[in-house]
């Protein structure tokens, strides 16, 4: 399972991690579910963003994943490593896959699959579709920290948000 120790995160990724649930805010905004991640060089430049955009119907449009594919095309390979995926919530199995199989660098979310998952199961929704693992258990070459204690309750907020609306 994930850590659910404070990890070791600096000021910066601090600051990277607020922008990401930012991403999120604004994915529950339009309609979506909020999760939201940004891309940072490893000179901590801000490379690509996204949110979720899975409210058109394609399950698949997670943030974590479109990441992956943009860093495939624009990111060359010998930089990836080095590059930092900051997250609102923990990779699921297919985002995981893919930011390993494309060798994307760490990654630091605001909140665990674990803690995402018990909370959906309190407020009485339906178990995902897919199960809920973390990262290490598909990826285990990518050094992750998480949950960041910061964000978690504000990420908490902002699923809740989206299950009451559902």
């Amino acid at each position: 399972m994930t850590d659910e120790t404070e990890p070791r995160v600096t000021d910066a990724d601090l600051a990277w991690v607020a922008k990401a649930v930012g991403l999120a805010r604004e994915a529950l905004d339009a309609g979506d579910e909020p999760f939201g991640s940004v891309l940072i060089s490893a000179d901590g430049d801000l490379l690509f963003e996204d949110r979720n955009r899975t409210s058109g119907g394609d399950q698949t449009l997670h943030p974590e994943f479109t990441i992956a594919q943009w860093a495939a095309n624009n990111v060359p390979e010998t930089e990836r490593a080095s590059a930092t995926v900051y997250t609102s919530g923990e990779h699921c199995p297919m985002c995981s896959a893919a930011h390993a199989w494309v060798g994307l660098g760490r990654i630091v979310f605001a909140a665990s699959a674990g803690q995402i998952a018990g909370w959906r199961e309190g407020w009485g929704l339906p178990p995902s579709a897919v199960a809920v693992l973390p990262i290490s258990a598909v990826a285990p070459g990518v050094p992750v920290a998480g949950p960041v204690s910061q964000f978690t309750e504000e990420v908490r907020d902002l699923l809740e948000r989206a299950a009451r609306r559902g």
